[in-house]
């Protein structure tokens, strides 16, 4: 299904810090950015970029060589970030809540030539500097570290403000082409070792406009707030790419996004500004709507909310707009794509859907061969938009996998509806087949979240003694709350087809998530398969 918009693309010669640079120029004194320390302006952030682009270079790093990017959610991580790109550097940022054998692995894939830090993740990366170079004897040029000062630092790194105040900065962003390497991201792939996603410099662009600007309708005016942080594709969008390319404000937040953590600034408690926008996943919004610390609506300046991560309880959904009288707008997108090309849209959603193509982008679900499969019956998801990655990192096998031409493949199975809208059917490792008959984790984990005692739920497949598979619940209560296996399975076959009950539940105190609070399953298949 295929829905335009007319956007002009970027020119050929493109540099995309530069661009939102000469977005904002004449917004300088507006906050740009407002974390826990304090306010920084679109003028003190665009010197801030050319004087770190300046660092960079002077420290011997090159154009598209790479830098970490291992940093909390601060107003030092856009300066990162876009000082690199201006200076035609590659960032590659990284999820903050890894091992120092991950970022090892990181560190020598991308064979990054100097790392920006927080200065609390300075021991993992250390730790991850000493793994990469018994191994492959990796050195960086330079290790610049956030929120410190350098009378703290070992002679091999240096703080972030020191470095950028001695900078002679750049006066000229790097001549880039639009379809130049911009920055990496590595995918969170359910198993095996993360696939460093190649984008370019125009990738952030067409996001931007194309949801953004046209679908989410973020505007100057706007404050947006993201639980998702920055080195998330997902986050990356809602808390940088989006607000800046209208002139609107961010709101950044260091520590884990926990119900009383968000609502804190929802209530302006941090830089006396409340939020129009948030961004959030499904589980975060669960356990607001559960936690006795709830604000109520005129204690919030909400407009608009948005969800991604994985698919939106409809329960959950109506449940918030009941609350606040505003939307959660649900939307799918990936790391490969950079950010949602399938979404509800802002007055017009259908909960319990993803909703309709994104305007720009093309999607079409297809079967086992390759062929469209006719609607109302799931299959895989594939799109086609300008945001695509470039490729996987030096991995050629996973990227023609994936990157099929000018589709995506995007791992999901889907349904659409008669009505235009899509439905989420799990991932394509996920689906289930019971009795022959494809059945949706997703769906049936939906409907035990409809009980009034079920917080959270996950749904796998098991094997009974003759090897056939069977759907097994693991069920998280809310506090204070209870019900028995036979309640919960009655509540299921009530709702759906028979067949699609749980035959066993488990109830158990957490369920496994990656750090973008998905669901996973992986994990509980293999502990099933191991007990």
């Amino acid at each position: 299904m295929s829905h335009t918009i007319a956007v002009n693309p970027p020119p050929e010669r493109f540099n995309f810090a530069e661009h939102l640079i000469a977005e904002n120029e004449a917004r300088g004194s507006k906050a740009a950015f407002i974390d826990d320390q304090g306010t920084l302006s679109y003028a003190a952030l665009a010197q801030k970029i050319q004087a770190f682009a300046g660092t960079l270079t002077e420290a011997g790093v090159r154009r598209e060589e790479r830098v970490l990017l291992l940093a909390h959610d601060c107003n030092d991580w856009p300066v990162a970030f876009l000082g690199a790109m201006y200076a035609g550097i590659v960032p590659v940022a990284v999820n903050t809540l890894l091992t120092a054998d991950d970022y090892a692995y990181m560190l020598q894939h991308s064979r990054a030539e100097a790392a920006i830090v927080s200065a609390a993740l300075l021991p993992a990366l250390e730790a991850a500097l000493a793994i990469a170079k018994a191994e492959s004897g990796l050195q960086l040029r330079a290790i610049f570290v956030s929120k410190t000062n350098s009378a703290t630092l070992s002679s091999n790194a240096v703080s972030m403000d020191d470095a950028i105040a001695r900078a002679t900065p750049l006066a000229c962003a790097a001549n880039t082409s639009a379809n130049d390497p911009g920055f990496w991201l590595y995918s969170s792939g359910s198993t095996g070792r993360p696939k460093g996603t190649v984008h370019t410099h125009a990738n952030p662009y067409w996001t931007s406009e194309l949801y953004g600007r046209n679908t989410l309708q973020v505007r100057e005016s706007d404050v947006c707030f993201s639980a998702a942080k920055l080195f998330f594709a997902y986050g990356l969008g809602n808390g940088l790419t989006f607000p800046m390319s209208v002139g609107a404000t961010t709101i950044l937040m260091a520590e884990r996004p926990t119900p009383d953590a968000v609502f804190k600034r929802w209530r302006g408690e941090v830089g006396a500004t409340k939020p129009t926008i948030f961004f959030g996943a499904p589980t975060g919004y669960a356990g607001m709507l559960a936690s006795p610390g709830l604000p109520a609506k005129q204690d919030v300046a909400l407009r608009l909310a948005s969800s991604a991560g994985e698919a939106l309880p409809a329960e959950i959904g109506e449940r918030f707009t009941k609350h606040f009288g505003v939307e959660i707008i649900d939307g799918i997108g990936s790391t490969e794509m950079l950010h949602i090309f399938l979404s509800n849209l802002p007055g017009k959603v259908r909960y319990g859907t993803t909703g309709w193509p994104v305007p720009g982008y093309e999607i079409e679900i297809r079967g086992e061969g390759g062929a469209s499969v006719p609607d109302g019956e799931p299959g895989d998801l594939y799109i086609r938009g300008e945001s695509a990655a470039l490729c996987y990192w030096g991995n050629r096998e996973k990227s023609r996998e994936t990157f099929q031409g000018a589709w995506t493949k995007s791992g999901d199975k889907y349904v659409k509806n008669a009505d235009g809208t899509y439905t989420y059917s799990g991932r394509s490792d996920d689906m289930l087949k019971v009795s022959g008959i494809y059945v949706s984790p997703f769906e049936v984990e939906s409907t035990l979240m409809q009980h009034a005692a079920v917080l959270e739920a996950a749904v796998i497949g098991v094997n009974d003694a003759d090897g056939l598979t069977k759907t097994k619940a693991f069920v998280v209560l809310k506090a204070g709350q209870a019900a028995t296996d036979a309640e919960l399975k009655a509540f299921v076959k009530d709702k759906l087809a028979a067949y699609k009950y749980p035959r066993s539940i488990e109830f158990v105190n957490e369920l496994p998530k990656t750090a973008t609070g998905k669901i996973q399953r992986f994990k509980l298949r293999e502990r099933e398969a191991t007990a």
